[in-house]
Parts: structure tokens; C-alpha cells; sequence
């Protein structure tokens, strides 16, 4: 079978993530309309619970035991692995602060004053891209570029965190998808640098 050359596979993926990011954008009323119209109590608690323990402290602690676990065991390419995930983790979840506050997009709950409004330091209207979304994709993404088959295992882990932001009305559909692409962004780019990949 032929292999395809690495700038078309550039090419490929980059217009996948613009067909994703596009369809996001075009989906975010039609999914904020559904979860308003679907409110259930429990998957609300479940999904706050989600969103609380998703947030990039957490992995931070995840990968801070990776690497004292890593360490203690005297495997030096976990190391390497657990340090990586957290730097990808930090680089992503930085770039979509500095996203979100030079966007200032309005938060769905934000009935009011909704859309975009440039420089913005207000919780409320942080909403592109999501933080949450970057931050765990970047951490588990090095996991995808080192241990495909591990990664692919966790791969649950960032869907279930991206899906929770959504229904806690704290993102839109496209704010998830674009934090998702910078955070794979940011855990190739890591991954690279460390060789940790394959």
C-alpha cells in the first residue's frame, strides 16, 4: 500500500479540523437549544461534578503522580511521558486563556450581551476557547502521540470533560471543538520537542 506523503497528510488534517470547526459553529445554537430544552437533575449534578474535577489542576496532580510514580520505579521514559503531559496540559491551557480574553465571547448562560466583545477579563465572557477542553486534550493527547493504545483507552476522559462544559452552559459546541484542535496542537508540538512520540 502506498504511504501518503507527510504534507498531504498536513493537508488532510488540517482541513478536517476546519470541516469540525466549521460544523461546530454552524451546531451551537441546534445543541443550546437541545440541552436547555432536556434539563435533568442528575445528569447536571454528574456533569458539574465532571467539569469541577476536569479542570487542569487535577491533571496537573494526575501528572505529577505519573512522573513520582514514574520515578520511583526508575523508568526514566515515563518520566520523560508524565512531564510532557503536564507541559502540554500548561501550554494549552495558557493559549486558551489568551484566546478567551482577547475573543471575550459571552458564555451561553449569558442571556444577555451575547456574541463577541473583544478584550474581555470577565469570567462571563470567557467562553472561546474553552479551557477545560484545551487543557485535557493537551495532557491526554501526549498519550495518543506516545501510547496510541493507552491513549485511545483515555480517550473518554476528554470527551467526557469537553461534553460537560457544554451542559453546564459554561461553552458552546465551537468552543469545545477549537480548544480540542489547540489542545492536540499543543500535545504534538510537546511531544515532538520531548521525542516522546513514535
Amino acid at each position: 500500500m502506498k504511504r501518503i506523503a507527510p504534507r498531504w497528510k498536513w493537508l488532510l488534517l488540517l482541513l478536517l479540523a476546519a470541516i469540525a470547526i466549521g460544523l461546530a459553529f454552524y451546531f451551537d445554537g441546534a445543541l443550546r437549544t437541545w440541552v436547555v430544552n432536556h434539563p435533568n437533575r442528575a445528569a447536571k449534578n454528574f456533569m458539574g461534578n465532571v467539569s469541577r474535577f476536569g479542570d487542569w489542576p487535577y491533571h496537573i496532580l494526575a501528572g505529577l503522580l505519573l512522573i513520582a510514580l514514574a520515578y520511583w520505579r526508575g523508568s526514566k521514559q515515563w518520566v520523560r511521558l508524565g512531564l510532557t503531559m503536564v507541559l502540554a496540559c500548561a501550554l494549552a491551557g495558557i493559549a486558551a486563556r489568551g484566546v478567551k480574553i482577547a475573543t471575550g465571547r459571552a458564555r451561553p448562560s449569558v442571556t444577555r450581551e451575547a456574541g463577541w466583545h473583544g478584550l474581555e477579563l470577565r469570567a462571563k465572557y470567557n467562553s472561546f476557547p474553552s479551557g477545560h477542553t484545551a487543557a485535557t486534550t493537551g495532557f491526554f493527547g501526549v498519550l495518543l502521540f506516545a501510547r496510541r493504545r493507552l491513549g485511545l483507552c483515555l480517550l473518554p476522559i476528554p470527551l467526557l470533560i469537553a461534553a460537560s462544559r457544554i451542559y453546564v452552559a459554561a461553552h458552546y459546541l465551537s468552543d469545545v471543538v477549537c480548544a480540542a484542535v489547540l489542545g492536540i496542537f499543543c500535545a504534538w508540538l510537546c511531544a515532538r520537542l520531548a521525542q516522546v512520540s513514535r
